[in-house]
């Protein structure tokens, strides 16, 4: 049976793809850009099926109208998907002010207004999933990277909650997190202007790898748009997707790095109970939180 999706940032990268991915199978699409005209040529091959609305997700109010739009003329919306992202590069000292308000109001408030746009539609509908396009730098952190990374973060915190908050409505959400992969993100960058100070840093490290094509692109752009389509496809996906075996292999070492540094603070951290609540904590059950099963599993 064929679906409709709605997706944002459709002009490249993921976006595009899994826009001409979706249309080819006999989907239809509801397809957000900042520029109409770069799906033209998806237009003119897939008729009605596709579904073209100007949208800039840095703007709430035409956000929310694009979103109601969209729902009013599909009828039902299947899967959302919230794509539209950019990344700012470079130490955070560097950044203007406006180059921080840009990437909050784009990566995390955008995906925040997107979600809570749908979320009424879905909820009326019967139910519905929204996938969020995150990065492994949701769950690891690179110098020069410091906003994007607050961004991803925030929104995969903001999923978590959600999802656990909206599941009784039979709404769900897949996080996906690629690694390294060629969509077009190196040439998206916003720079900011470099600052001597930083050239020896850590921070001056990773611009000269950037530049230099130091950063391997191992992640294949098609293959992910194909999992991405299969697991937002299934009855019951995971939380998280990690594309690519660099996501895999940062991811891994991050957690696990996280997960040792916990225990060694175990005793210091059971010591800042109230006298006597220590020794029976691991006794009283835990509070809800979601797990990386499928949703509802929490």
């Amino acid at each position: 049976m064929s679906k409709t999706w709605l997706i944002t940032g459709t002009s490249s990268g993921f976006g595009r793809l899994l826009t001409e991915k979706l249309l080819a199978r006999g989907d239809t699409v509801v397809a957000t850009v900042r520029r109409p005209a770069a799906l033209d040529d998806l237009a003119d091959r897939h008729g009605a099926r596709l579904i073209v609305r100007r949208l800039d997700v840095a703007d709430t109010a035409g956000l929310r109208t694009t979103a109601d739009a969209a729902f009013e003329v599909a009828g039902r919306i299947d899967i959302v998907v919230s794509n539209a992202g950019y990344a700012l590069f470079g130490a955070a000292e560097e950044a203007s002010d406006a180059q921080v308000e840009r990437q909050v109001a784009t990566n995390l408030v955008g995906a925040i207004q997107l979600i809570r746009a749908c979320l009424p539609h879905l909820r009326r509908q019967g139910g519905g999933r929204i996938v969020q396009i995150s990065s492994e730098g949701g769950q690891i952190a690179y110098p020069g990277f410091s906003l994007y990374h607050a961004t991803k973060w925030g929104i995969e915190g903001f999923v978590e909650a959600v999802a656990q908050e909206v599941a009784p409505f039979g709404i769900d959400f897949l996080l996906v997190e690629p690694g390294p992969t060629e969509t077009g993100f190196r040439a998206g960058l916003d720079r900011t202007t470099p600052m001597p100070a930083y050239a020896a840093t850590p921070a001056g490290d990773v611009r000269r790898a950037v530049d230099g094509g130091g950063f391997v692109l191992t992640g294949d752009a098609a293959k992910g748009a194909d999992a991405i389509i299969a697991a937002a496809d299934a009855e019951r996906p995971p939380l998280r997707l990690v594309l690519g075996s660099t996501a895999y292999h940062t991811i891994a070492r991050a957690l696990d790095a996280r997960r040792a540094a916990l225990e060694e603070q175990r005793s210091v951290a059971l010591a800042a109970d109230v006298d006597g609540m220590a020794a029976t904590r691991s006794e009283r059950p835990a509070p809800p939180v979601a797990t990386e099963g499928p949703i509802g599993e929490a």
